[in-house]
């Protein structure tokens, strides 16, 4: 875990991590949830539609911009104030995904950082872009 402060804050800098999303994740997000939508959880289902197979939660993807906000930047002295996302593209099981965030603006006034998140698949794809306003200790 990182341990950035409000003064460490610059516009430019940036921070990337890359995760799995595995079965697990699916079924403990469905847990927590309760989403049981067939797209997410009948291989058979989203086939049907189109998909090459059960198509992960965007949420359950979008969820890693707090894992990018909590531990790599900001970090720990992170209290996250907004999250912004598009989904540009389905997210399955087994793809790795590179979060990458970077700082846009810093604002002294506020006490927050803003910061351009971008998840891309293990294709370079981008699935899902966000603006995150992360609110800071100083």
């Amino acid at each position: 875990m990182n341990h950035y402060t409000l003064a460490d804050m610059r516009p430019g800098l940036s921070e990337s991590f890359t995760v799995t999303v595995t079965e697990e994740m699916m079924q403990a997000f469905e847990r927590l949830t309760g989403d049981c939508s067939p797209i997410h959880v009948d291989a058979a289902y989203a086939q049907a539609r189109g998909y090459g197979g059960r198509v992960v939660y965007g949420m359950l993807g979008a969820s890693f911009f707090s894992t990018l906000a909590g531990v790599y930047r900001p970090s720990e002295h992170c209290l996250l104030h907004g999250v912004e996302c598009r989904f540009a593209r389905p997210v399955f099981i087994g793809d790795t995904l590179t979060v990458t965030g970077t700082v846009t603006n810093v604002s002294e006034a506020v006490a927050e950082a803003e910061i351009k998140a971008v998840i891309t698949n293990q294709d370079g794809k981008k699935v899902t872009r966000g603006v995150i306003k992360a609110g800071l200790a100083k």
